[in-house]
């Protein structure tokens, strides 16, 4: 059903539903449905000027990036999902946002996930480098926090409004599709075992890129949330370190979040939620 390289969100999430389900059935009153979910989506596009991981914003196109979720409540505590198009939230950051998270839904951040797809024209966040910079009398350069901050404020609100705009979770649908020409092993190795060449984001040398793909994750695997015959979410899985391009001065969520966004048009009712995997090979 899953792909083995399926992130802890996506098998968390299959887990409470069987769990939640089996709990439903064994119930003899059949009262409305136990379980609910909400969404939320917030532009995470910094502004013209600020810094991306490796360089200055220059400019913006149409596909900015997002920061997406859903809230599952009726499970417990409410379980808190969320990906952003960012290249890392880590330490203090990621500690801040999960807290933050918890705190607008009414959970605990023990019940928050909080997931970032790696892009590489797209914001660092890190409070403890931050902290640690400004300290030290440097600029904290991409690590400023500022942009950051607000968009974990947008978030947290947007968390906040959703659970009143919550629909009941009746069927939960998987799958999974083969992936073809997406992605390829960096690390080539030669006959006696060790690595003899690397593949990076651009590689023109047409012997290394006839290479064979390598291990990968050979399948995209989703999970979808319905409420009756309506989708209300779609939450896709795919390990792959995702920099088809980079280093052009403006924030884009590369081809994973192309493809979301292609996908989003083709079933608007449902929000379509990405994650990625181990992809650092």
């Amino acid at each position: 059903m899953f792909s083995r390289f399926l992130p802890w969100t996506g098998a968390l999430l299959a887990g409470v539903l069987l769990l939640a389900a089996a709990e439903s059935a064994a119930t003899v009153d059949a009262g409305p449905p136990a379980l609910r979910v909400s969404t939320f989506d917030v532009d995470a596009t910094p502004p013209i000027g600020s810094r991306l991981a490796y360089d200055p914003v220059t400019n913006h196109w149409d596909m900015g990036l997002r920061a997406r979720g859903i809230v599952l409540l009726g499970a417990g505590e409410p379980i808190v999902l969320c990906a952003v198009d960012w290249i890392g939230i880590a330490n203090e950051g990621h500690d801040t946002f999960r807290s933050a998270l918890a705190r607008a839904a009414g959970t605990s951040s023990a019940r928050v996930a909080v997931h970032t797809l790696h892009q590489h024209d797209a914001p660092d966040c890190d409070f403890s480098a931050e902290r640690i910079l400004e300290e030290a009398g440097r600029d904290p350069l991409q690590f400023a926090g500022r942009f950051r901050r607000q968009v974990l404020a947008d978030v947290e609100q947007a968390v906040r409004a959703s659970l009143s705009r919550a629909q009941p979770l009746t069927h939960v649908g998987w799958g999974e599709a083969c992936v073809d020409q997406a992605a390829s092993n960096r690390r080539l190795l030669g006959a006696d075992g060790k690595v003899y060449a690397t593949r990076y984001t651009t590689t023109k040398d047409p012997t290394l890129r006839a290479e064979p793909e390598g291990v990968i994750d050979p399948t995209v695997s989703l999970v979808s949330l319905w409420n009756g015959d309506r989708p209300v979410a779609v939450l896709s899985y795919y390990a792959t370190h995702p920099q088809s391009y980079y280093r052009t001065g403006v924030p884009n969520p590369d081809f994973p979040g192309v493809a979301r966004f292609f996908r989003q048009l083709e079933v608007p009712a449902a929000l379509h939620i990405h994650f990625t995997g181990a992809g650092g090979n």
